[in-house]
C-alpha cells in the first residue's frame, strides 16, 4: 500500500485543463491526478538560502516582522525564486533585509525539513562576510543584532536552531579544558 503524500488540500483542480483532481497512486504515492487529461500534480519543495555571517564570535541574526514566526529571530535569507541561483538569492536577500552587500565565502550545509505548509523544504546555508557595515533592517525584518553563542534570542525555525546548535557545540569543543 503506498504511503499517502502530505499534500495541499487547496490543490483541487488541474492546472492544465481545470478538471477536478482525484488522489490516485502514481510512482509509489497518492498524488493529485487529472481524470480528464492524465496530468499528475507533483508538490515540489520550496528552497531557501541563508547567509551565516559571523564576526568576533558573534552571529548576525534578524528579527522577523512578518508571519510565520513574527518577532522571532533567524539567519538573514529567504526563498530562492524560480530559475534563480541560490547564491544570488542570498545576495539579494541580504540587500533586501539588511541593506548591505555581502560576499559569500563558502557553502556550509543544506538542511532539509519543512516546518509548515508554506515553508521551505530545504535551506541552503552559505558562510558570508559583510562588504558594507551600515545595517538597515527592511523588507520582512524589523531588527538586526549580533549574538554570542550563549546569548541567542528565541529562534524562529528548526533549520536555524539546528545550525546554531552545531555552532554552539563546535565553539564549546574549542574551549580549553
Amino acid at each position: 500500500m503506498p504511503e499517502a503524500t502530505r499534500d495541499d488540500p487547496a490543490v483541487r483542480f488541474c492546472a492544465l485543463c481545470g478538471a477536478a483532481l482525484l488522489r490516485q497512486e502514481r510512482q509509489g504515492a497518492l498524488r493529485p491526478c487529472c481524470p480528464a487529461c492524465d496530468h499528475v500534480h507533483f508538490f515540489d519543495p520550496k528552497v531557501a538560502a541563508a547567509a551565516w555571517i559571523e564576526e568576533d564570535g558573534r552571529l548576525l541574526l534578524v528579527r522577523r516582522a512578518v508571519m510565520p514566526q513574527r518577532g522571532l529571530w533567524t539567519i538573514p535569507g529567504g526563498y530562492v525564486d524560480a530559475w534563480e541561483d541560490p547564491a544570488s538569492a542570498v545576495l539579494r536577500e541580504c540587500a533586501e533585509e539588511l541593506g548591505v552587500a555581502v560576499e559569500l565565502t563558502g557553502l556550509l550545509d543544506i538542511v532539509a525539513g519543512r516546518e509548515h505548509p508554506r515553508g521551505a523544504g530545504f535551506v541552503i546555508f552559505y558562510s558570508a562576510r559583510l562588504c558594507t557595515r551600515n545595517l538597515q533592517p527592511a523588507d520582512d525584518v524589523d531588527q538586526v543584532g549580533w549574538f554570542g553563542a550563549h546569548e541567542l534570542p528565541v529562534l524562529a525555525f528548526e533549520a536555524t536552531r539546528s545550525m546554531t546548535a552545531r555552532w554552539q557545540a563546535a565553539l564549546g569543543a574549542q574551549k580549553p579544558a
